[in-house]
């Protein structure tokens, strides 16, 4: 199939390098840098990665080559964009809004070329159309994993500190932070009242968690004895924008308000520096909606995460 693949409103720019990517949506990602954080983030770090030599998807072993594509329409204008990046199965898209009939060639066209998508996530509703339009033309089935809800805070109200204080991961944090990292994508399942999925979620390794704090990007609530008692991530800038999460207070430790001092203390030193600071919530966990929209977080966009299963040998 041709890199280029085009349909009578829209144009699939397919690329497998994260630095053309970036060049090609960046006046896109530049309009809607809140919407394409997610995006944009995962670019920035995968180009950097291959700058640094260290390509981390080699180590993925996926079936097909990661790639990211730019959706234009008939006057060449980038108005969409989506990656199939993820290092853990079913190594789903992520997608910005997208165009019904953009989402539908997304789909037809990976058909064509024999690529099986097993999952889409991103914006709705072009996220679950990408799903649903596979599902079809594989012969299978569309199931919704679950919900979640992009905020942007433009102001915040920053909670009274509890005891203790805000630190940055160290190196000799990276067990906890990565054990915490999985304890977070389950109880965030069982507190929305799902089966808790230890697979589920942002694929975290030893090598990414030591990434992550060497950018200085995870925070530690640490109390008066030592003992560590919260996890924060808040996201190196990419196009202006930072991205809150992921949040994680051990059961012991909840109920001091030690979560809402964080995001708002991390919240408000993102705006002070001038970037746009945006986070993720779950739609079916009504505490951590009430939590972020108590400290200014106001709705974006509603996105889903979507699975397609097919039949044996299809």
């Amino acid at each position: 199939m041709p890199d280029d693949a085009p349909s009578d409103g829209y144009t699939l720019e397919f690329l497998h390098d994260p630095e053309s990517f970036l060049l090609a949506a960046e006046d896109l990602l530049a309009r809607e840098p809140v919407l394409g954080s997610v995006i944009a983030s995962v670019s920035v770090r995968a180009s950097r990665e291959l700058a640094e030599g260290h390509d981390a998807w080699a180590e993925v072993g996926a079936p097909f080559r990661r790639w990211w594509v730019v959706v234009r329409d008939r006057t060449g204008r980038a108005v969409s964009a989506a990656m199939r990046t993820a290092p853990f199965r079913p190594h789903p898209t992520f997608a910005l809004p997208m165009p019904e009939e953009a989402a539908r060639l997304l789909a037809t066209a990976l058909h064509e070329r024999g690529e099986l998508l097993g999952g889409a996530n991103g914006a709705l509703p072009g996220a679950e159309v990408l799903a649903r339009e596979t599902a079809r033309l594989w012969g299978g089935e569309m199931t919704v994993a679950k919900g979640s809800r992009l905020w942007e805070a433009v102001s915040v109200e920053v909670p009274t500190a509890p005891e203790g204080r805000l630190r940055q991961a160290t190196r000799d944090d990276a067990e906890l932070v990565l054990g915490w990292y999985t304890a977070f994508h389950v109880e965030a399942d069982e507190q929305a009242g799902r089966a808790p999925d230890p697979a589920s979620g942002e694929h975290a390794t030893t090598d990414g968690v030591l990434s992550r704090i060497s950018e200085g990007v995870e925070w530690l609530w640490e109390l008066p004895d030592g003992t560590v008692a919260h996890l924060s991530g808040a996201s190196l800038p990419a196009f202006g924008v930072s991205r809150i999460g992921p949040v994680y207070t051990p059961k012991a430790h909840r109920g001091r308000g030690i979560a809402s001092h964080v995001v708002g203390e991390l919240t408000r030193r993102g705006l002070d520096a001038g970037h746009r600071m945006c986070l993720f919530t779950d739609t079916d966990n009504p505490t951590s909606n009430k939590i972020y929209a108590a400290l200014g977080y106001r709705p974006v966009v509603d996105m889903a995460e979507h699975l397609v299963s097919v039949p044996a040998g299809a």
